[in-house]
């Protein structure tokens, strides 16, 4: 079958095209590329929680499945909504997850514990920002916009004295050690953001589409996530929200979800154990404990 995947143009997002592309490849599929330059892509001087809207990565890609150019688009799940025009598209699979974790990134400074008194840390995350605040209230944040690479290089220039990305994409973009010191943090310290390290295929409602791209589909990875998504919508939040939660499926089978989320200027962490069968309506009922 003959497919186009519309992704947008950085290097991270050419990644996962061009590895959902290869998949496909493998099964006989004969793939093309779109790229597509997106608000999320354009906006670069204002922190993106300002710009407003849901799916500030999104709406240009998905214009591009309306107008024919391509069946597919590939998206960083975290970034995508959870709520989306159902009509036209759907969210045909979701490949195994890559690391769900938050890397410290520095050229001076071995760990975010041992940064100085008001060291000065970059992220474009107000989710990161309020759990740093948690937990080194003297650091000062200042807003990082740009793609991976950018956002090193605006370290390496000393602009920042540490930089906060997610582990996934530096991993993928071979970029973990590019930089003298890096700390992979703890969840304790750092929720993850819904569907970090997860990518989302999304396609136009073709079933013919629709079955080349379900084999990709990672059916644990699939519940993690839906129970990470439902959490957020449940509290009507966006994927910009002040907010980070992570399900996760333990050796026994019973999953563990942890959040965190800014409520009246506090944090509220939490999190629950369930059994592996009462997945479906955990981030549901995980929301009402935080309303």
């Amino acid at each position: 079958m003959k497919l186009t995947i519309a992704t947008r143009g950085s290097k991270l997002a050419l990644w996962q095209a061009e590895w959902v592309k290869s998949k496909l490849e493998s099964m006989g599929h004969e793939i093309d590329l779109k790229i597509v330059t997106t608000t999320g892509d354009k906006i670069l001087d204002k922190p993106l929680a300002e710009i407003g809207g849901k799916g500030l990565f999104i709406k240009e890609v998905e214009e591009a499945l309306l107008r024919g150019d391509a069946q597919i688009a590939v998206h960083s799940l975290k970034d995508f909504p959870t709520q989306y025009e159902t009509d036209h598209f759907t969210l045909a699979a979701i490949p195994v997850r890559e690391s769900v974790e938050d890397v410290f990134l520095s050229e001076n400074f071995e760990t975010l514990a041992e940064l100085p008194h008001n060291a000065v840390v970059g992220t474009s995350s107000i989710r990161r920002a309020m759990q740093l605040k948690a937990f080194r209230e003297d650091l000062v944040i200042t807003d990082l916009r740009g793609n991976v690479d950018t956002r090193i290089n605006k370290l390496k220039d000393g602009k920042y004295d540490a930089i906060i990305l997610a582990k996934a994409g530096v991993k993928r973009l071979g970029l973990l050690k590019s930089v003298k010191y890096f700390e992979v943090l703890d969840t304790d310290i750092m929720i993850p953001a819904m569907g970090q390290g997860a990518l989302g295929i999304e396609t136009i409602n073709d079933s013919k589409v629709i079955e080349a791209v379900k084999p990709l589909n990672d059916f644990r990875t699939q519940i993690c996530v839906t129970i990470e998504r439902d959490f957020v919508d449940t509290l009507n939040l966006g994927c910009h929200a002040p907010v980070g939660v992570y399900a996760k499926i333990m050796t026994d089978d019973s999953i563990k979800v942890k959040a965190a989320l800014l409520k009246d200027d506090k944090m509220i962490k939490k999190e629950i154990v369930i059994p592996f069968d009462e997945w479906e309506n955990a981030g549901k009922e995980f929301a009402k404990e935080f309303m």
